[in-house]
Order: structure tokens, then sequence, then C-alpha cells
């Protein structure tokens, strides 16, 4: 009795070919909308880091029971032999005051795991820190002005440091300062004014209550909205629609009752 048997066929050289050429043009097709995709939620995800890092710093001056100060270095102390370790000058640096008695108001750096390492992704960077909480006169003003025709009383307090980027000191029982941060996908020589064509998001600290929230810029109608109602600037959430905010949208988004 004969035994029946098939014939495996392996695929030719063309068909290979074919097949390498067809995946050559799907990725081709896919790749570019891929990494645009990543280079889009760059920022969002450098602002939630931005957050996770606040918290985090908060908690280790509550368990260290000691003063930590986060801040960004200025333009000559990116060009100073002494921070020539710092892989990307632009990232926040975390400072701790290890010994307030003997050698108070000096602060080293953190080099723990937790405190090192690329809080802002790609282009990603902090154009400017605004200590204390939010307010609509000052949004007011920094749509109207730049920052240098500003009363700044940061200038005056740390005159060693970036006057546009002040430090956030954070106190052993972790309360601190309100701080805003101001992290944007702009270049690095970006003029003030031109500031609005690129996206931002304000990385806002409560740093009584240690609660942080991501929200975009408001726009000018935005601001006429809340003067003429008398309401906060800050709404303890995260708010990024691009979309312009109508009386409704606030109430809901605040929570403030219909009156």
């Amino acid at each position: 009795m004969k035994r029946g048997y098939t014939i495996r066929r392996g695929m030719t050289l063309i068909e290979v070919s074919l097949v390498a050429v067809m995946l050559a043009v799907i990725a081709a097709m896919v790749m570019p909308n891929f990494f645009l995709r990543v280079k889009q939620q760059e920022l969002p995800t450098s602002a939630n880091q931005m957050r996770s890092l606040l918290t985090m710093v908060r908690a280790h001056a509550q368990f260290d029971t000691k003063r930590y100060r986060i801040r960004f270095l200025d333009e000559d102390e990116i060009e100073d032999e002494e921070w020539e370790w710092v892989e990307n000058p632009h990232q926040p640096i975390i400072e701790r005051e290890d010994d307030p008695i003997d050698e108070a108001g000096v602060y080293n750096v953190v080099a723990e795991p937790w405190a090192v390492g690329d809080t802002f992704l790609g282009e990603i960077w902090c154009v400017e820190v605004r200590i204390g909480k939010p307010s609509l006169e000052e949004l007011q003003m920094l749509q109207q002005e730049e920052p240098e025709d500003f009363e700044k009383t940061e200038i005056k307090m740390f005159e060693n440091l970036d006057p546009y980027r002040p430090p956030l000191y954070i106190e052993p029982d972790g309360t601190s300062e309100w701080a805003t941060f101001v992290v944007t996908d702009a270049p690095k020589d970006v003029q003030y004014d031109e500031l609005p064509d690129y996206s931002r998001i304000e990385v806002i600290y409560d740093g009584e209550m240690g609660l942080v929230w991501l929200q975009r810029p408001l726009y000018e109608e935005e601001l006429d909205l809340f003067e003429e109602k008398n309401w906060p600037v800050v709404f303890r959430q995260d708010f990024l629609r691009k979309q312009v905010l109508t009386e409704d949208d606030v109430l809901e988004l605040m929570d403030i009752p219909v009156q």
C-alpha cells in the first residue's frame, strides 16, 4: 500500500522580496504618524513628570525633616565647569540643606535616583517660574507686558540665581509658597512676546496643601470673564482643553454654585 505524502515548498526569492517591499511601504506610512504622536506627547508627559517631582520633593522634605529647593540653572551656571556633569542643563535641579545649623543656607545637589533623570523630554523646558498664588491681576499684566517691565521681588531675593525662574523652597514640614512652572516646547532663545505661538502648560503647585495640577494659560477673553464674575483663576484640577471657556464651562469646572 502506498503511503500518502505532501510536498512542502518554501517561499521564493521573489515572494520574500514582495513581502519586504510591502512591509517597507507600510512602515513608511505608519512611522511618521507614530513619531508625530510621540512628539506631541512630550509636553504633557513632561508636565506630568514635573508634577510627580514636586510631590516627591515634598514627601522627602517631610521624611528627612530638612529643607529642599527646586531650581533651574541660569545661563552663567550652564557655562560653568562646576556643572559640566549635568547632561541636560535645562532639567530641574533638586538641592537639600543638609546642615541647617552649621551650614545654614548651603544647599547640596541631591543625587539620589528619584531626584535625577529626565523630567523634561526632548526639547521641552521650563521657561518661567512664578512664585505666589496666581492672581487675575498678574495674569493680565503678563499678557500686556514683558517680565522686565514688572517689579519682581524674586530678582532682589535671589540675585545669584535665575531671576525669572526663582527657586521654590520646601520646608521640613512639607509646606512652601505657591508656584507656577510654565513648561513649553518653544525654542530656548524665544522672545517673551512670541511665547503664545507655542504650546505651554502651567504646572501649578499649592504649597500649603501639596496639591499639583496642570492648566493651559488662560485666554484674554477668559480673563475678562473671570474679572467680570470675580472668580479665582485656579481650577484645582487638570484643564488642558483648547476651546475657549464659557461661563457654564467655568461653573462646572470650578464647581461654583449658580446664583
